[in-house]
Order: structure tokens, then sequence, then C-alpha cells
């Protein structure tokens, strides 16, 4: 097994589509800029209401591997 140091981030993203759509949207918008992701962790969910309709909110802090 190889040794890992991982560096975290927590970030946050929004969705009507629900807590899983919302969750996608965070971590695909972090590996836009990051490399090397390799797990997250739900730390928070929360909401709104617009128009009637739920807007899910969901933090998600993500751990990636630091390069050599």
């Amino acid at each position: 097994m190889t040794d890992h140091v991982y560096k975290t981030i927590k970030v946050t993203g929004s969705s009507a589509g629900g807590i899983e759509d919302a969750v996608t949207k965070a971590i695909n918008k972090a590996s836009e800029t990051l490399k090397g992701l390799r797990w997250f962790e739900v730390c928070g969910i929360r909401g709104s209401v617009e128009d009637g309709t739920p807007v899910w909110q969901v933090t998600v802090e993500i751990g990636f591997t630091l390069e050599d």
C-alpha cells in the first residue's frame, strides 16, 4: 500500500434536483481545478425554498493527494 498525504477543502453545491445532484455539482466543479481527488464526506445539508420548490445546499469536504 502506498503512503498518501491529503489536503482537504470544503465546497458547497446547490441544486433543485436533489441532494445527490448538489454533491455531484460540487465535486465536478472542484475537479475542474484540482487533480487527484480521492474521497469526499458530506459535512452539512441545508436548503431554501424558492417559489415552493426546495433547493438543496450540500457542503462536502473533499480530499485530494498532494503531488510529489
